[in-house]
């Protein structure tokens, strides 16, 4: 019976650290079923695609403004994510299926009020278009 009851718990811990397994990438690419910007913001595509001046002060807004929660990686894994709930979203991941549009307004608006409820504070207050544009081009070059 001892050894029956031994082999259930290793089994158990197996399958525990197994589902624990499931790639990041995996559940970043199933929760991409997101709402569409609204009217203001939808169809608002990226000026500054492929500019290197935008990717590096992109880099440099990101790590100034976006590390603390979404990691040095992209992976939503800063100093601060652990304390967060929700999590911050693995950017480096997820931001390969989302469209300009929607990472404007993500960035813009941030994520306090509906529909998202996260702690993602809104920046267009502090961020100007153009550094928010700078900041979505530095994200597409984050490897996956």
């Amino acid at each position: 019976m001892k050894t029956k009851m031994i082999w259930l718990l290793m089994i158990g811990i197996i399958l525990a650290a197994c589902s624990g397994a499931v790639s990041q990438k995996a559940t970043a690419l199933k929760s991409l079923d997101r709402p569409a910007p609204p009217v203001e913001y939808s169809g608002k595509s990226n000026p500054l695609v492929g500019d290197s001046v935008a990717i590096s002060t992109g880099e440099a807004i990101y790590k100034d403004n976006c590390v603390t929660c979404h990691g040095e990686t992209g992976m939503g894994d800063g100093p601060a994510a652990g304390a967060l709930n929700p999590k911050p979203q693995p950017l480096a991941v997820n931001q390969e299926g989302l469209g300009d549009d929607y990472l404007f307004w993500r960035i813009a608006e941030g994520g306090l009020r509906p529909p998202f409820a996260s702690a993602m504070p809104s920046w267009k207050m502090i961020l100007n278009e153009e550094e928010i544009w700078q900041v979505i081009t530095y994200l597409r070059t984050i490897p996956r």
